[in-house]
């Protein structure tokens, strides 16, 4: 009887180490099909698009021993979603960056998933906007840094990399495509310089006029001003449009991020103020008939109060509680 007894318990214990051992191998094999998968589509194109259920088998269901980032984003055209490109394009530098890095491995995937080829992953997130960028870790789930705050940060490809070396501790050297645009037009600002200067050889007076001079400097004021310098490290979008109710948006609404747009309305509204004050001190110094002057002088002080008013609102609906305003609330 003991003996049918020890044969019955070497039995249990051997048939629950086969089916755990066969449970194993499975899980192995499972996951070794979708390394494998994603690694031959990584191999012809450096950023996996994702369908709805290609991003359930492949991102959201164990096992998992790669990271993956994902880009959830609308570019079909009747979206018009001029963000999403933008933000698309920087994608594809740090994606690229990695593909051909020597550090590249199965550890790590760049993918994208579209919100007309999968609106099941947005609703199943609960994302309403695009784009946003994810990263889901190997192990565990998904926390709040794992969501890349692009409307603090901006959504360059360097600022892509340091966020996915902060969540995955790899480093990607960013490597953007050679853009001549630059020199070219340099190059070209030289060539008309230096033209204008060789026809004008014989005079050269205008190099001594103090408007021409004073045009130019308050050029470089506005343009540093406006935030140009801020636009051009941080790469933030053109303008956005809200998902919900197609509403654009020109101001950004934080004072910790601004639009491309935003800046162009700030250095026109400084042009403006600049050119009221001119007005007044050229109504002080014209002579003649003392009605013009005091009429130009109006004028320049409505610029003046009109466009600086504008300018505080804008201040204001950055900086939310600001209590000072002028003209316009």
């Amino acid at each position: 009887m003991a003996t049918a007894s020890q044969l019955f318990s070497a039995f249990l214990l051997l048939l629950c180490f086969t089916v755990s051992e066969s449970g194993y191998k499975k899980k192995e094999d499972s996951l070794g099909d979708k390394v494998s998968q994603l690694t031959e589509w990584n191999n012809k194109k450096s950023v996996i698009r994702l369908t709805g259920d290609k991003f359930r088998e492949l991102v959201k269901t164990p096992p998992k021993n790669y990271s993956v980032i994902v880009m959830l984003t609308a570019l079909q055209a009747k979206r018009q979603c001029s963000v999403c490109k933008q933000a698309n394009e920087e994608y594809i530098i740090v994606a690229n960056s990695w593909r051909y890095s020597q550090q590249f491995s199965n550890k790590l995937f760049f993918t994208m998933v579209d919100y007309d080829e999968g609106p099941e992953v947005f609703q199943s997130l609960k994302i309403n906007t695009a784009p946003v960028f994810m990263h889901f870790p190997a192990k565990g789930k998904a926390k709040k840094g794992d969501t890349m705050d692009i409307h603090r940060v901006g959504f360059s490809a360097e600022n892509v990399a340091k966020w996915v070396q902060e969540r995955t501790d790899i480093q990607i050297r960013v490597f953007r495509p050679p853009n001549y645009s630059g020199t070219l037009a340099l190059a070209l600002l030289f060539s008309l310089i230096g033209g204008l200067l060789y026809l004008k050889r014989n005079n050269l007076e205008f190099l001594y006029n103090k408007t021409c001079w004073g045009i130019g400097a308050l050029a470089v004021i506005f343009a540093m001003t406006s935030g140009q310098m801020w636009n051009h490290i941080r790469g933030p979008p053109l303008m956005h449009r809200n998902p919900q109710s197609g509403q654009m948006h020109y101001i950004h609404g934080s004072s910790q991020g601004q639009f491309i747009m935003e800046t162009y309305i700030v250095m026109l509204l400084n042009t403006a103020v600049v050119v009221g004050f001119i007005i007044m001190n050229e109504a002080h110094n014209m002579k003649g008939d003392s009605r013009k002057k005091r009429i130009l002088a109006l004028v320049g002080l409505g610029c003046v109060a009109i466009f600086f008013s504008l300018l505080l609102s804008v201040f204001r609906s950055k900086y939310q509680g600001y209590p000072y305003s002028f003209l316009f609330k």
